[in-house]
């Protein structure tokens, strides 16, 4: 098995002597990573467009979702103030219906004082001619 791999990297050795191209040896690869020479290799500096490109596409999408939970966050704020209101107005209205009726009208206006009296026969509409 080690004669293969042998055969293999010399193979690689001589494509790559062939071609133009340095052999790959990931040894020399993580060096050429932490050492920042591959920054200011042609790889990075060929692809910087795309890189700028995808970059700014995160961003985008970064600030797309945090503008879509601003926008839910106000929506259940919404909806929620939405229900208050309407068991408060619900309420009031129960409350208004109370205090309309004619007993309850009755007493507010003895409770005040007004000496209003309660008509004992029933309205009645006049009719005018018109010549």
């Amino acid at each position: 098995m080690e004669e293969n791999k042998g055969i293999n990297i010399e193979t690689d050795r001589e494509t790559a002597k062939e071609t133009g191209r340095k052999p790959f040896n990931p040894g020399s690869f993580i060096k050429e990573l932490l050492s920042g020479s591959m920054v200011s290799e042609k790889i990075i500096l060929k692809n910087l467009g795309y890189i700028s490109l995808i970059t700014f596409l995160t961003a985008v999408y970064i600030g797309n979702r945090f503008h879509a939970e601003k926008i839910t966050r106000e929506t259940t704020r919404l909806e929620r103030e939405v229900k208050d209101l309407r068991a408060e107005a619900l309420s009031t209205s129960a409350e208004l219906m109370y205090i309309s009726k004619q007993s309850e009208v009755f007493n507010m206006v003895r409770e005040k004082g007004l000496n209003l009296e309660e008509l004992k026969t029933p309205p009645f509409k006049l009719l005018v001619d018109k010549k």
